[in-house]
């Protein structure tokens, strides 16, 4: 059986089972390694104290929109509410992402990217596919995510928050039906570090159900189903938690600085006001950024509620109702959720990079991340719980 396991390259000396962070060891020392495992060799993990964690991958999902329509083309120039309500209008002269390389680990990108007026200035879009289906995006999710990022104006809207991104990397790692799994997850943060990414952009989550049923249709009784799928979720969790934190920690392969902004979509289980959900992972983890979803409200004195299928306990909120973006094949659609508002946040980390570069002449994740939200604006009227520290804002 295959597993993923975050280990040492040099001795450690501890107990086993011991250790509690990452951070006791250099990230430099740190490695992911993709193996396949016996019972015997997976059990001798436990007692070696080099290995943090070994975790078995489970199926992950994209966080499907919670409605999706096509986009009437603007009569007049129009500016996305989205993009409006994080300011990225009024950012200082000249900050408009240029120069930050930005990925997006999703269901890929339209096939004819080249041709899409989203995506024609780009420079340089790099794919890479983790699944073993298409490479190009069919459900139309990781082109749509891209496009708020840092997609062009189509049909006179303006959609992008950072369009002046030259450089993206868009990895596959869910394929045609929006399904994939932890590892591919893994695989795509690798790629994407390692690829120069300075801002990493995921809106998925891992599928506890479907494990638990999976192992159910195996012929496990549903109590040790989900005692088993318990145990595994445990691990990734615990997994991307220290990947959290040695992405955010290790030098850069380029030699630009140390780490990439991770952010992840809180999730779209909630069903307000009966039930709210936490936020699944990997959002969860450590020192990514989590994303909750707002809306516009009629309330002057409290412009934004809370998305009725927003998760809680997410750090940041932006813009995820309503939201206008690239769609496959041209165009735009409108789309809601979490998903959406996670670009937003993705969008403006990307200003904040290149304002820290601009102004240090390096990038440091950690950096980026304070100042963005250190600038959150507080949400009137809404829960911190709900929309954490506000709703990001560009650089003014």
């Amino acid at each position: 059986m295959e597993y993923v396991i975050l280990c040492s390259t040099r001795p450690v000396s501890r107990g086993p089972r011991v250790l509690v962070s990452s951070q006791d060891v250099s990230p430099a020392d740190l490695k992911v390694v993709h193996a396949d495992l016996t019972p015997r060799e997976f059990a001798a993990t436990h007692r070696d104290p080099s290995v943090f964690v070994v975790a078995q991958p489970m199926p992950t999902r994209l966080i499907k929109p919670v409605v999706e329509a096509s986009a009437s083309p603007a009569q007049e120039p129009q500016v996305s509410w989205g993009v409006q309500a994080v300011g990225a209008g009024d950012c200082p002269e000249g900050i408009t992402g240029e120069g930050i390389t930005v990925a997006v680990l999703d269901t890929g990108i339209d096939g004819t990217y080249e041709e899409h007026p989203a995506f024609k200035g780009v420079q340089k879009i790099e794919t890479e596919n983790f699944t073993d289906g298409s490479n190009e995006d069919v459900i139309g999710h990781g082109t749509h995510c891209a496009g708020t990022i840092f997609g062009r104006p189509v049909d006179g809207w303006r959609i992008g928050v950072a369009p002046g991104v030259q450089r993206a990397l868009i990895g596959n790692v869910l394929g045609e039906t929006g399904v994939g799994s932890t590892d591919a997850i893994v695989k795509g943060l690798e790629w994407a570090f390692d690829r120069g990414a300075h801002v990493i952009s995921m809106s998925l989550a891992i599928d506890f159900p479907g494990y638990q049923k999976a192992l159910v249709d195996e012929g496990y009784p549903p109590e040790l189903a989900t005692s088993m799928a318990l145990q595994e979720y445990r691990s990734n969790v615990r997994l991307f938690d220290l990947l959290s934190n040695l992405y955010l920690r290790r030098d850069r392969p380029q030699g630009d600085g140390v780490g990439a902004v991770v952010v992840a979509a809180a999730g779209n289980e909630s069903q307000r006001p009966k039930y709210r959900i936490a936020t699944a992972p990997p959002a969860v983890a450590d020192e990514f950024i989590s994303v909750a979803a707002v809306g516009r409200s009629d309330d002057p004195k409290a412009p934004y509620s809370v998305a009725s299928f927003s998760n809680a306990g997410a750090r940041v909120a932006a813009p995820g109702i309503d939201i206008p973006s690239a769609k496959v094949g041209g165009g735009l659609k409108l789309s809601s959720g979490t998903s959406m508002a996670t670009p937003h946040v993705a969008g403006v980390a990307t200003l904040w990079a290149q304002l820290e570069v601009r102004n240090t002449r390096r990038f440091v994740a950690a950096n980026v991340i304070s100042r963005m939200l250190g600038n959150a604006i507080p949400a009137a009227g809404l829960d911190p719980d709900d929309v954490g520290l506000g709703l990001v804002h560009a650089p003014r």
